[in-house]
């Protein structure tokens, strides 16, 4: 058996492989919180722009990360390799703010609307990974490279395949992200109604 492993950030990965049948799997998921202070809607805001993760030239209210190895079998069949097993093992973690302190009444009640509409946000985020891991699995299972007994050009094959699927999935991440957090979207709202509550 081999392994690959393949890290992400909402968005890249490459590794995966085709057999006869489709392995049982499920994502583990988890939590990672980072500490926000402030008492007010705008303070906790302010502290999510100096703490929250690091997203390009700034900072982001949440993140999504995933870390995907494969248990993969290749099998020469005939001057053939064929990729028999390809089981994956998918980790996602979010990363979500958590106020320091408990919150007065009326921010407690306007905070724990916008983390939970965050929280889903992100959890869509985490189901386009896990499609994303289908689809490898779907394009690379029980694939067949012929005159390969050695079983060296299927990675190569294999490699051209991911590189779309990833491709793909990194696209509907940045779309999903762009309609939640342009004014008037989703992100946008929960951001207002946060700061401009008590």
């Amino acid at each position: 058996m081999k392994k690959s492993l393949c890290l992400g950030v909402v968005a890249l990965c490459l590794a995966s492989a085709p057999p006869t049948a489709f392995a049982e799997w499920q994502a583990v998921e988890k939590e990672a919180p980072y500490v926000i202070s402030g008492q007010t809607g705008a303070e906790l805001y302010a502290s999510i722009g100096e703490r929250g993760p690091k997203a390009g030239m700034g900072r982001a209210i949440a993140h999504t990360n995933f870390k995907l190895t494969w248990t993969r079998k290749y099998e020469e069949q005939g001057g053939a390799c064929v990729l028999t097993t390809a089981k994956p093992k998918l980790i996602i973690t979010y990363t979500l703010p958590k106020p320091a302190r408990s919150l007065p009444s009326g921010v407690r009640e306007n905070w724990e609307v916008f983390i939970d509409g965050v929280r889903k946000h992100e959890l869509v985020h985490g189901d386009f990974i896990k499609e994303m891991v289908r689809a490898i699995e779907q394009a690379t299972l029980g694939l067949t490279v012929p005159d390969d007994p050695k079983c060296r050009k299927i990675r190569t094959v294999m490699t051209e395949r991911l590189g779309a699927l990833s491709k793909t999935q990194r696209q509907r991440s940045r779309d999903f992200d762009q309609v939640e957090l342009t004014a008037g979207g989703n992100i946008h709202q929960l951001i207002l109604r946060l700061v401009n509550g008590p």
